[in-house]
């Protein structure tokens, strides 16, 4: 099992769109990237999806290759296989992390998502997340309309309903 990213954080994002990888998150990255060796850039995709998507979401090579496994079961010109190739493959980008630890989001990406001087990075397990943080906010705000009661512990849905 690949490692996961831990943790959540606030980076600056310049006028050029550079912007730092966590520290923590940039480990993971190159442990999941089986070209990567020291002196290399480790590669991620970045997919920032359809209109529907208000964040981007960060793959690990290794990650990215398990999205493409599960997709390539599904039928040749199938329309949900049109629909995840669309997500996963025409609306992403490659990049590297260059050896300051940053990557540059596109002016398309940051404009998608609006961002405007600040990105969170939010890990998901083996992807992270890369939100504008009032809009990651207001999304915690809103996991209460989906079933999740705010004022219990978390870790009570381990063992439990998986709805």
């Amino acid at each position: 099992m690949a490692r996961r990213f831990r943790g959540e954080s606030d980076h600056k994002v310049d006028a050029k769109g550079r912007v730092s990888i966590p520290a923590s998150f940039r480990r993971v990255i190159e442990a999941a990237d089986p070209d990567w060796t020291e002196g290399l850039p480790p590669r991620i995709i970045i997919v920032y999806g359809g209109d529907t998507r208000t964040y981007l979401e960060g793959f690990t090579v290794e990650a990215m290759d398990e999205v493409d496994d599960k997709i390539s079961l599904h039928p040749r010109g199938s329309a949900k296989r049109k629909a995840m190739e669309r997500l996963y493959s025409a609306q992403s980008i490659e990049t590297v992390v260059d050896e300051t630890g940053r990557i540059v989001l596109p002016a398309k990406l940051r404009d998608k998502i609006g961002l405007d001087g600040m990105a969170r990075f939010v890990s998901s397990g083996d992807t992270f997340e890369i939100w504008k943080p009032e809009a990651y906010d207001a999304s915690i705000a809103a996991l209460d309309d989906d079933g999740y009661d705010p004022d219990v512990d978390p870790s009570v849905y381990l063992d439990g309903d998986l709805a």
